[in-house]
């Protein structure tokens, strides 16, 4: 198993495969998700505000894992979940097939072998996905632990998105931690800005 980019969530049909655009690849976050998670690493703290450059590192897919392994205490788990997650998928979308009554055996055949083409990519989009979400709960526990107030990166090698889904993890930790996100103007360049409030 490893981790690499794969595309948009797959949408199969009789006629063939399609990608949805609006479910990416989680893969592509990946890189900025894991700088995030370094950048917030240095648990309890007397600080809530912190300054941290940037690597700008581009990242292989097994640098991204051992780098996971080594930040999130469940990411063992939520990989072996995957192949479940993908399964199940895959088993709803046959079973839709079959109960579709309004196609022909030789339309039915041929939408079942797409779904099976596709079982490798589901189980790498569902890899990615496990990771990034993983990934994701990591920080919001970073934040909760060093009870950090602000989180601000400069707006670019997708922090932005990011910072974005990682404000509903925030809402729905135990206790739950509140953030809206803007972006600042500082000089010439954009930053996006976190702004945490812990109850």
């Amino acid at each position: 198993m490893i981790l690499s980019y794969v595309g948009a969530l797959p949408r199969i049909s009789s006629k063939g495969v399609g990608f949805d655009q609006t479910q990416p690849d989680k893969y592509t976050f990946l890189n900025a998700t894991v700088e995030l998670l370094d950048a917030l690493d240095f648990g309890p703290t007397p600080t809530t505000q912190h300054l941290h450059n940037t690597a700008g590192k581009e990242y292989s897919g097994s640098e991204l894992m051992e780098l996971l392994k080594h930040y999130c205490d469940e990411f063992e788990h939520i990989l072996e979940s995957r192949e479940e997650k993908a399964d199940a998928t895959l088993k709803e979308l046959t079973e839709r097939v079959h109960a579709n009554m309004l196609i022909g055996e030789y339309e039915r055949r041929v939408w079942l072998k797409n779904i099976e083409l596709m079982h490798d990519y589901h189980m790498q989009y569902f890899t990615n996905e496990g990771a990034y979400r993983c990934a994701l709960s990591t920080l919001a526990k970073e934040i909760h632990d060093a009870r950090i107030k602000e989180v601000s990166f400069p707006m670019f090698r997708n922090y932005g998105i990011v910072l974005h889904d990682l404000i509903p993890v925030l809402e729905h930790r135990r206790p739950p931690i509140d953030a809206d996100l803007d972006i600042e103007k500082r000089e010439d360049d954009l930053f996006i800005r976190l702004a945490i409030r812990h109850r």
